[in-house]
């Protein structure tokens, strides 16, 4: 990921961001996660803590374009 990336539409600056997440009672950065989801009855989706990686989310200052990359572990 470059360190300050110009917006793919624009060309604008971007800011870097992330997405939030919320659950019950909670909040926290959206991750995302290796493999294909397996549901859980519990939870919904089993999920491996050890392959998960933050979001970091660019914002275009100028147009609104939001980019995504998942963070280097």
């Amino acid at each position: 990921m470059r360190k300050d990336p110009v917006c793919a539409k624009c060309g604008g600056a971007m800011s870097p961001g992330f997405v939030v997440d919320q659950g019950y009672g909670s909040v926290s950065v959206s991750t995302w996660q290796e493999g294909e989801p397996r549901k859980s009855f519990w939870t919904g989706v089993k999920q491996r803590k050890d392959a998960q990686r933050e979001i970091v989310t660019w914002c275009c200052d100028r147009c609104g374009y939001l980019e995504s990359y998942a963070a280097e572990g």
